[in-house]
């Protein structure tokens, strides 16, 4: 075994050193790889995840030329680009004309794939970029102008960034962003000489590009959300107003069930009195009935009070006035009268004596039809005429008003709720009536409504099977 002399010619501290300084620098390159895995795996990711593929920019858009704008613009940067940069790479940077040829294509014609499918066109145009860059690096005509990005490249890469941050993410354009300043970094460490660095200008110009496209689409969407959310408000704003007006008319008809209920548990009351020789079994079924009849008016009561208005809340007690009918018209026409509106009243020569509830449905739907007249229409003349047809089987309720007279007075109201005519509708679909409302060709308006004198036929009852019946 020979033992290696030490000599002043050869120390090992120095490679031991130099051993120990590589070996750090492979494990902070090791940790520094392991750090940037999961940030390329996003990268490669939003980079390979485009937003709706396939829709054109201004798809939803309803005006028809801004639909068709994106189309024109692509169109007119594709002809413009594709003649100019190959005379610039040709000419100018004295590359091949077939090279110069196909990388202009690659770097222009693509632009009209951006209009629909934008990252994917930017996958092409970038590459065809990066290609062109290093083809330059060995050009003739590169010394003393821009590079790795001519300014024809410039100009088209700026227009794909605007289409690109119309439609995507805000994550993908920060990856297109730095992907575009990490490979003009890259390129800066090959540059020949004498150029002119052209990285910083379109790293520069894509962010300020990217950040303008995608604060439009932003405030684009939020008009989008804006006019969605009015749309659903709306719809429930009309809902809201159907349950109201429901729950409006039946607090009103309380009173009519109410009555009828009174008078079923007075008859059943008093029928052992009324009625002689009348069996013990008949008086206990007759007591029965009555005891029904009186919960069910407790219950009415009950469901009344959750059906009473706030105003009638505040008050502190139910409403005690009876609900109103044909026979109250007079009083109501003459209060509108009074409130600046002529009126004229026309109800039928012999008396009707109509259902409560179509009694209560005729004089509340004169009395929205007038309401209406005094908001939108002070001043014009109203005819209100309330008939019965030949047959005398239904009630004819018209009601129509006349343009306002000069000097026109301005309405009280220039848009409608809509409550009136959803509470008329209600109403006659209670009766089973119809109803048929419009504005008239003169600048009129008509409110007609049919409601049955008689109530409609009650279904037939579920027939059952006997024992004789059976088979």
């Amino acid at each position: 075994m020979t033992r290696r002399s030490l000599t002043p010619d050869h120390d090992p501290a120095p490679d031991r050193g130099h051993r120990a300084a590589l070996a750090q620098a492979l494990r902070v390159a090791r940790r520094a790889g392991r750090a940037a895995r999961p940030a390329l795996r996003v990268l490669a990711t939003e980079l390979g995840t485009p937003t709706r593929p396939g829709t054109p920019l201004f798809g939803s858009v309803q005006r028809r030329w801004v639909r068709r704008l994106p189309y024109a613009v692509a169109i007119v940067f594709a002809v413009s680009l594709l003649p100019t940069g190959v005379n610039v790479l040709h000419n100018d940077y004295g590359m091949a004309g077939g090279l110069a040829g196909a990388l202009a294509t690659a770097q222009s014609v693509p632009l009209l794939l951006a209009v629909t499918r934008p990252l994917q066109a930017w996958w092409v145009i970038f590459a065809a970029d990066v290609i062109c860059a290093a083809a330059l690096t060995g050009a003739d005509g590169v010394a003393g102008r821009p590079w790795p990005w001519p300014v024809t490249v410039i100009i088209g890469y700026l227009a794909l960034l605007l289409a690109l941050s119309v439609r995507e993410r805000r994550r993908t354009l920060i990856a297109v962003w730095l992907t575009t300043g990490a490979a003009g970094i890259l390129f800066e460490v090959f540059a020949p000489d004498g150029v002119q660095s052209s990285w910083v200008l379109l790293f520069v110009l894509s962010g300020v590009v990217l950040l303008l496209g995608a604060a439009l689409r932003e405030r684009g969407d939020a008009q989008r959300k804006l006019q969605e959310q009015e749309t659903i408000s709306e719809a429930e704003r009309a809902r809201r107003t159907l349950l109201e007006e429901r729950t409006r008319i039946a607090r009103e008809l309380h009173d009519v069930v109410a009555h009828h209920m009174s008078v079923i548990t007075v008859q059943a009351d008093s029928a052992p009195y009324r009625i002689s020789g009348i069996p013990q079994e008949a008086q206990e079924e007759f007591g029965a009935i009555a005891s029904s009849a009186r919960e069910s008016l407790a219950e009415m009561r009950r469901l009344l009070g959750v059906l009473r208005s706030e105003e009638t809340e505040r008050q502190g007690a139910p409403e005690k006035a009876p609900q109103p009918g044909i026979g109250q018209l007079p009083k109501l026409v003459e209060a509108t009268v009074r409130a600046g509106v002529p009126v004229e009243l026309v109800l039928p020569e012999e008396p009707v004596a109509p259902e409560p509830a179509v009694d209560l449905s005729a004089y509340r739907i004169v009395q929205e039809a007038l309401a209406n007249v005094v908001r939108h229409a002070p001043g014009a003349r109203t005819r209100v005429s309330v008939t019965t047809t030949g047959d005398g089987s239904r009630l004819t309720v018209l009601v129509v008003n006349e343009p306002p007279a000069p000097p026109v007075s301005a309405p009280l109201e220039t848009s409608g709720t809509g409550h009136g005519l959803v509470g008329m509708r209600e109403r006659v679909r209670l009766v089973d009536g119809t109803l048929d409302t419009g504005p008239l060709p003169d600048g009129g308006f008509r409110v007609a409504a049919q409601l049955p004198l008689s109530a409609p036929p009650a279904p037939p009852a579920p027939r059952t099977v006997k024992d004789s019946d059976a088979p």
